[in-house]
């Protein structure tokens, strides 16, 4: 075998021309000059990521230099030929869109492919020489934008070659893309208030507050802590880390719903104890529901487009079509620069109709929240009858940037709609714009609630799971009011609730909004109290003030509640005393448990030494019945946070 190979090198050798230096030059030369008119131009050099010092001709001159044995030579002249042929005048103008310039063509932004029932004039085909000939344009590279965009909704590759050589079939014919809105910087915005501080009961006697019942701020706080970062303090709003829970409170019977309260140890301070109020939402009959109008007012701008905004708001609704009735009726209204009706009413048996309408939906523009708004009450009006239950589902990441977007005049607009019977709930997705304040501002003033979705488990939760809940009120303004005894109470404090504060003389006032109670909503507050003579007390008794308040009762406090049923104006209430025999729920310790951990997040100064382990152990000793694995998943968070503090 090896005379063989001997055999064949010996005519290789004799086959390999001497080289001619000049000839060599000359080609060299010519290769050179047609590289630089066809990659660069008269301005300068073209850029690209390696040159000038990796380029692909210096890889080649420096392989020539070095190729210098009698063997190297061969390989050296065959590089030469194939380097000649490479570098012939080509025409790269077909693979271009018809009016964008070589230059900008390397920049473009993305590219979709065009409807196929959409007919553009395909571009002249540019004159062709004998010493030039069509090429297909490169394939370019995908990036992170590009697959999540595509894996996401499915849709065609970002860019397709316009040009084809010749004899080919005939190129695919594609248009222009608004540029996807490049990442400003995270402009995230919170609706938060400084932590409710210790109160002296014999000054301020009385706390009154509006109930809230969203869930956003742990769905916040979850997908902050999953992706590795503790959460914004601002973003923490304990009363909706708590509330996110269901609690086996008793089911209320007469009424719509019905007030449990409990009296036990505070976890964190032996010295205080925790007044747990529990109210439970009735679930009436949903056989016998009204029907159902829905507005899905759903935000198309350009900050949408990511995959867990539009592409899971689309796959989030889907989930919630196959909870409707036939005869409930669906509208789209879409806004970006401008707002319009992408879907008439159409009853919900038309799951296909509807579906094609939500599919089709693509981000771009701005976010003209105002005009959306305004649009997606009119086609609820329009769709309203006697005895219907209509409400505006508006699904954004809260960016309004377009018309009216200052959160205290959104507030207004939408308190000015919510007495046409309309209610409004708001879906938040996506992180890194979220405006939850503006969030909180319509869902709070639009007698709705807001939410947020991170993942289809939390769609499937809120859409599905408790869409009787987020649909169906069962009281409107429900205030809450505790009145403490000081001859018990030496000092106490709210935990959480900040955002919902509401003045003393307010809790009568029935012009007054405060948040609802949906089918089967249960409801969590909890007090911190402090008992008179406890070595926890944290003030001072004052100098010139009583120096003994007279003992004229045993109770704690007293608490009351007003509520209006839907449609009604005017308000009942609700009233039962605080006493200290009443006993700890039994999920009392689990609520404790999350509201130590949303202090922890906060960074409260009133838990002391009590830290994340003493939440993971509270929380895992009284975990009870978790179906669903929601308070497992807590328990989860809560060993996330403490390492992330650590």
């Amino acid at each position: 075998m090896s005379d063989d190979l001997n055999d064949i090198k010996a005519m290789m050798q004799a086959a390999t021309p001497d080289p001619d230096a000049d000839k060599k030059a000359a080609d060299l030369a010519l290769a050179q000059k047609n590289f630089a008119a066809l990659q660069g131009s008269a301005d300068g050099t073209r850029l690209t990521v390696d040159r000038p010092t990796t380029g692909l001709w210096t890889g080649a001159k420096n392989m020539i230099a070095k190729l210098t044995t009698p063997a190297g030579l061969t390989a050296s002249t065959a590089l030469v030929a194939v380097a000649m042929i490479a570098f012939l005048p080509m025409d790269f103008s077909s693979t271009r869109p018809t009016g964008v310039s070589r230059n900008e063509a390397q920049l473009a932004p993305e590219f979709a492919v065009a409807p196929v029932s959409e007919e553009v004039p395909e571009p002249a085909p540019a004159p062709r020489t004998a010493a030039k000939r069509d090429t297909a344009a490169p394939e370019r590279l995908m990036g992170a934008d590009d697959s999540i965009a595509n894996g996401a909704t499915n849709g065609a590759a970002d860019m397709q070659v316009t040009g084809a050589i010749a004899g080919s079939a005939p190129a695919q014919i594609i248009r222009q893309r608004e540029p996807v809105l490049q990442d400003q910087g995270n402009t995230e915005d919170f609706a938060n208030a400084q932590t409710n501080p210790v109160q002296v009961t014999s000054e301020t006697p009385v706390s009154t507050f509006s109930i809230d019942v969203d869930t956003a701020s742990y769905a916040v706080v979850r997908n902050s802590l999953t992706h590795g970062q503790m959460p914004p303090k601002d973003a923490v709003r304990i009363e909706e880390m708590v509330n996110y829970f269901s609690y086996a409170y008793p089911t209320p019977e007469g009424q719509p719903f019905q007030p449990t309260v409990s009296v036990g140890q505070t976890p964190w301070n032996p010295g205080t104890q925790l007044v747990h109020i529990g109210i439970q939402g009735m679930l009436p009959a949903l056989e016998d529901r009204p029907p159902l109008n829905l507005v899905f007012l759903i935000d198309t701008s350009g900050s949408m487009n990511q995959a867990n905004k539009l592409p899971l708001l689309k796959q989030s609704f889907r989930l919630m079509l196959s909870q409707l009735r036939p005869d409930d009726e669906v509208a789209i209204v879409a806004y970006a620069g401008s707002a319009g009706q992408v879907l008439a009413p159409t009853k919900a048996a038309e799951r296909t109709t509807i579906l094609n309408a939500l599919n089709a939906l693509q981000s771009g523009g701005g976010t003209a929240g105002q005009a959306g708004l305004q649009q997606a009450y009119s086609v609820a009006e329009q769709m309203t009858q006697n005895g219907d239950v209509s409400r505006v589902i508006l699904a954004t990441d809260g960016d309004f940037n377009v018309g009216l977007n200052d959160p205290e005049q959104l507030k207004t607009f939408i308190a000015d709609k919510r007495d046409s019977g309309t209610y409004l709930s708001v879906l938040g997705f996506g992180r890194g714009n979220l405006d939850d304040a503006t969030m909180q501002a319509l869902a709070q003033n639009g007698n709705g609630t807001a939410a947020y979705i991170d993942t289809l488990s939390e769609a499937q939760k809120v859409l599905v799971d408790q869409l009787s809940g987020a649909l169906f009120p069962i009281a409107n303004d429900v205030k809450i009011q505790v009145e403490f005894n000081p001859a018990t109470i030496a000092e106490y404090r709210l935990i959480g609730y900040e955002t919902r504060a509401l003045k003393r003389e307010d809790f009568n006032n029935d012009k007054v909004d405060a948040g609802d109670i949906g089918a089967g909503h249960s409801v969590t507050a909890l007090y911190e109290v402090t008992p008179t003579g406890s070595a926890a007390v944290l003030n001072d008794p004052l100098r010139y003030g009583a120096s003994e308040t007279p003992r004229t009762s045993d109770e704690l406090g007293f608490l009351r509640l007003r509520y209006k049923m839907p449609g009604d104006a005017n308000s009942q209430l609700v009233e039962t005393a605080i006493t200290p025999d009443l006993g700890p729920l039994s999920d009392a310790g689990f609520a404790s448990a999350i509201a130590g951990f949303g202090q922890l997040l906060r960074g409260s100064d009133y838990l002391g030494d009590w830290g994340y382990a003493d939440a993971i152990a509270l929380a895992t000793q009284t975990k009870g019945d978790d179906p669903f694995g929601y308070r497992a998943e807590a328990i989860q968070l809560m060993r996330l946070a403490q390492s992330l503090s650590e």
